[in-house]
């Protein structure tokens, strides 16, 4: 999953996409409004996390714009205006979330993590495919009713893969809902987690190769 951080504040932003990152997010950082819409034009998120009070404007019209256009990207205000007016406006222009600054990261994470699920067609918190098994809020996967260690990245591929179910995904777009700008892997990175997946996840393989294409679940794999 891909997010998008709109906020001004330098320290703040880090600690807000370092966090999310340690979650398994990918995360990009953008302190003002022109930097947010050069982002959302040549990638796509899975959420935005949006301050309103920036530099070039008010993030709410960035919101609006981008919601007369037709976007439903998931969108979370972060804000410290807390009047109940405040609120009602931001709701209004289509946000899906509000919180309010201070905040505790883990009700953030618990939120972005809301939003990511809801707009994926939208993912049940568990989803079982075969004897596969991935806890979705938890960060949880188990095959065969055996708990599996696996890393943030890998279980971000994954997870993809599985809501994508059926579908072949290419390198370019595990790159770009895994990875964020500073990563920028090469696509021989991909192939390697792919690999470590493979192997943690054991036979009979799940995870299978389309080649020229990209990788493929069965979402209902032969027996």
């Amino acid at each position: 999953m891909r997010v998008l951080v709109i906020e001004d504040d330098r320290e703040l932003g880090a600690e807000v996409a370092g966090g999310l990152r340690s979650v398994g997010y990918a995360v990009d950082l953008a302190e003002t409004l022109a930097d947010a819409d050069l982002k959302l034009s040549v990638n796509g998120y899975d959420c935005l996390v949006l301050d309103r009070l920036l530099p070039d404007g008010d993030g709410l019209s960035l919101l609006r714009r981008r919601r007369a256009a037709g976007e439903r990207v998931p969108v979370l205000m972060l804000t410290a205006l807390d009047a109940v007016t405040d609120k009602v406006a931001g709701f209004s222009e289509g946000a899906d979330d509000y919180l309010v600054k201070p905040f505790a990261f883990a009700e953030l994470s618990a939120r972005v993590s809301a939003l990511c699920r809801r707009a994926e067609h939208p993912l049940q918190a568990i989803v079982k495919i075969d004897d596969l098994e991935l806890d979705v809020s938890r960060k949880r996967v188990r095959r065969g009713g055996v708990l599996l260690s696996l890393g943030a990245k890998e279980f971000a591929v994954l997870e993809l893969l599985v809501v994508r179910a059926g579908q072949v995904v290419s390198r370019t777009e595990i790159i770009e809902h895994c990875w964020d700008e500073p990563d920028d892997p090469l696509s021989t990175v991909v192939d390697a987690v792919i690999a470590q997946l493979r192997r943690k996840l054991g036979p009979p393989i799940m995870i299978d190769t389309v080649r020229g294409a990209g990788y493929l679940i069965e979402a209902n794999p032969p027996s």
